[in-house]
């Protein structure tokens, strides 16, 4: 369909689950929402035919976002540069949470520079990554929608 799939993450309980599908254009354009639209009606044909979830649900589509989830090798490549918030799921030296700038990825370590130096840690060590919302960030995305 000419997109990507960034994250797809089912939430809730038995009572109440969320299947939600987060995507993007192939070209890294915005993502409008009459392309969300299309890719749920796709989906969830899709999902009545296959019936892979247990009882109901409500799905969502959305875009990434400007401060959208790190999810990718390419993606912490791709956003080198830019500050980012991000949770380990096991303590490395002692911290879990880091927040720092973005140096990009060295074979299988995301490098980022935090208060306290520069933090390697190893992509499958990783939980949660995602951008901060900053000026810097606010200010290429505008760029990248404007064509430039």
């Amino acid at each position: 369909m000419g997109f990507v799939v960034v994250r797809v993450r089912l939430t809730g309980d038995r009572n109440r689950q969320v299947l939600q599908v987060m995507a993007e254009p192939e070209d890294a354009l915005t993502m409008t929402v009459d392309d969300c639209a299309r890719i749920s009606r796709t989906v969830s044909a899709l999902l009545d035919v296959e019936d892979p979830i247990p009882g109901e649900y409500v799905l969502e589509v959305s875009s990434p976002g400007i401060d959208r989830p790190l999810v990718r090798p390419k993606d912490f490549a791709r956003f080198a540069g830019f500050e980012i918030k991000l949770e380990t799921a096991r303590p490395i030296e002692g911290q879990r949470r880091f927040r720092g700038h973005l140096k990009g990825m060295v074979d299988d370590r995301v490098h980022i520079e935090t208060e306290s130096g520069l933090a390697e840690i190893a992509f499958a060590d990783i939980q949660n990554a995602k951008l901060v919302f900053t000026d810097e960030l606010l200010a290429k995305n505008s760029t990248a929608r404007d064509g430039e």
